[in-house]
C-alpha cells in the first residue's frame, strides 16, 4: 500500500471522529516503556537516481548462478530454466491471478492447474494429485497429518535420511500433541530395515522416507509397504529423479510428497518453493488444499472446476483436514511450462546429464589425496565428500575462485565437520567440473605444504 500523507487538519479531523482529543490520547493504552521516545534514526533524503545507485550497489553484493558456479543441493538446485518459462508466467493474465474462487471467470488458472496435477500424477505415477502446497517440508507435514487423521494411530516413524529441515517442520506441526516421533537409525547412508522391522507395531500411523535421500543416496523402497501393515508409507521424493528412476507409485506408496523448485523455478534465496501432494484415489477425500477436475457443461463444452477444498475457510471447521491457504499456482504454472517443454524425452535427458556429470566428479574428487566417499551406496546428482579440512574452510576459500562448493553437513549436524554435500545438475559442463577438481587439489595441497 502507498503511503498517503495528510495534513495536520485532516488529522485533527479523523481524531474527532474517533472520539480522542490527540494521537496520544489514541495510543494511552500502550504501556509507557513501550513507546519510542526519540525521533527515527533516518537517512537524509535521496532522489530518484541516488536511491537507484544506493540498491544497486547494495544488490551488487549479492552473488549469483550467472557469475558463481553452484554445487549447492539440499532440496533447491541450480538447474537451468528456460526462458520461455518467465516469458509466459510474466504475462498478466498469470502474474495477477489469486485464488480461482469463480470458476466461470477462473478457466484459465483452473486449466493451468489442472494440467500441472496431470503431469505430477504421471511423474509419481500416483492416482491423484493436488493444487500444490507451499514447499517440499510442509508437503511432507502435511501427509504426515493426513496419515494420523486417517488411522487414527500416534506414532510416526522418520527416516534418518529425510532432510533435517522437513524434519524439523514436520515436528513444528506436531508439537503440542500427543504423538510420538521416532527416528529409524541408517546404516551406510541408507534405511536400517532391520532397525525398523524391530519399532514396528500397530501403533504407527506412517512412515517417512526420502529417496534420493538428504546424503543424495537411492533407497530402496521396495516392499516397505508390507512391512507397515495399517500403516501410510509417504515418499518424499525429488520430481527431477523420476525421468530416470522408477516412480514412488510403482512401489505402493500411500502419499508422495516433495518439493518441484527444480522443475522450473529459480533457486533464488531458497525460495518461494513448490510443494508437491500426490496419493492413492482412496485418500481423495482427505487431501490438503485444493483439486481442480475437468467437466463439460450444459453445452458439452469442456470446463475446469475446484472439485474438492478441504480448508476450513470452504466447510465446517471440524471437516477441514488442513489450513493450507494458497495453491502456489504460479510457481506450478511454471512447472508445468518447463514439463511441457521437456515432454518424455527431454526430462530424461536431463536427468542422465546430472547422473553422469555426478558421478564424473565423484570419481576425480575420491581420486585426490585426502578425500574419500563415505557412503558406498548409489546417487543420482547429489553426494556427501569427506574432506581433509572442516567444510566449512573449504567452502569460504572455494568462494574466492567463484565456486559454491555445497553445504557443510556441520550446519545441520555438529559433529561432521569434514563433511561436504555436492549436487550437480546438467548446468555444470565438463571444463567446470575439470576445473572445481583442481582447485580443490591446489586448496589442500597449500594448506599441507603451510601445516608442513
Amino acid at each position: 500500500m502507498s503511503f498517503v500523507p495528510n495534513s495536520r487538519e485532516e488529522r485533527d479531523e479523523m481524531l474527532r471522529e474517533i472520539g480522542v482529543s490527540s494521537f496520544d490520547d489514541l495510543v494511552a493504552a500502550i504501556p509507557e516503556h513501550l513507546k519510542l521516545k526519540r525521533k527515527l534514526d533516518l537517512p537524509v533524503p535521496m532522489s530518484e537516481w541516488e536511491v537507484y545507485k544506493h540498491l544497486a550497489g547494495l544488490a551488487s553484493k549479492n552473488v549469483s548462478s550467472e557469475s558463481y558456479d553452484v554445487y549447492l543441493g539440499g532440496g533447491i538446485y541450480d538447474h537451468y530454466v528456460p526462458a520461455v518459462v518467465d516469458s509466459i508466467i510474466s504475462r498478466p493474465e498469470f502474474a495477477t491471478a489469486y485464488t480461482p474462487y469463480q470458476a466461470e471467470v477462473s478457466q484459465g488458472t483452473l486449466q493451468s492447474i489442472y494440467e500441472f496435477q496431470s503431469l505430477i500424477t504421471r511423474l509419481t505415477a500416483m492416482d491423484v494429485a493436488n493444487a500444490s502446497m507451499y514447499d517440499g517440508a510442509s508437503a511432507t507435514a502435511e501427509a504426515v497429518l493426513l496419515a494420523l487423521g486417517h488411522t487414527k494411530k500416534r506414532k510416526v516413524l522418520l527416516s534418518s535420511g529425510l532432510n533435517p529441515l522437513y524434519r524439523k517442520v514436520v515436528s513444528t506441526y506436531l508439537s503440542g500433541s500427543d504423538v510420538d516421533i521416532v527416528d529409524i537409525p541408517d546404516a551406510s547412508g541408507v534405511l536400517d530395515r532391520d532397525a525398523l522391522g524391530d519399532i514396528l507395531d500397530d501403533s504407527v500411523a506412517c512412515f517417512v522416507i526420502q529417496s534420493p535421500n538428504f546424503y543424495g543416496l537411492i533407497e530402496d523402497i521396495d516392499g516397505l509397504k508390507k512391512m507397515l501393515d495399517d500403516g501410510l508409507l509417504i515418499c518424499v521424493t525429488n520430481p527431477i529423479t523420476l525421468g530416470v528412476l522408477k516412480p514412488p507409485g510403482e512401489f505402493d506408496v500411500d502419499i508422495c510428497a516433495g518439493e518441484a523448485q527444480c522443475l522450473g523455478n529459480a533457486m533464488s534465496y531458497g525460495g518461494p518453493g513448490l510443494g508437491i501432494f500426490a496419493t492413492k484415489k482412496e485418500l481423495v477425500r482427505k487431501i490438503p488444499g485444493r483439486l481442480v477436475a475437468r467437466t463439460t457443461d450444459v453445452e458439452g463444452k469442456i470446463g475446469y472446476v475446484l472439485t474438492l477444498q478441504t480448508r476450513e475457510q470452504h466447510i465446517r471447521r471440524d471437516k477441514a483436514t488442513s489450513n493450507i491457504c494458497t495453491n502456489q499456482a504460479l510457481c506450478a504454472l511454471a512447472s508445468t511450462v518447463y514439463l511441457s517443454l521437456l515432454g518424455k524425452a527431454g526430462i530424461v535427458e536431463i536427468g542422465e546429464t546430472c547422473v553422469r556429470s555426478a558421478h564424473y566428479l565423484a570419481e576425480k574428487i575420491a581420486s585426490l589425496d585426502g578425500y574419500s566417499m563415505p557412503y558406498a551406496g548409489s546417487f543420482f546428482n547429489e553426494f556427501v565428500v569427506r574432506t581433509p579440512i572442516s567444510a566449512r574452510e573449504l567452502m569460504g576459500r572455494l568462494e574466492a575462485y567463484k565456486i559454491l562448493a555445497g553445504i557443510p553437513l556441520e550446519w545441520f549436524y555438529p559433529d561432521r565437520k569434514n563433511d561436504l554435500l555436492v549436487a550437480v545438475t546438467e548446468k555444470q559442463t565438463r571444463s567446470e567440473l575439470d576445473r572445481f577438481v583442481k582447485v580443490l587439489s591446489e586448496i589442500t595441497a597449500t594448506r599441507k605444504v603451510a601445516v608442513d
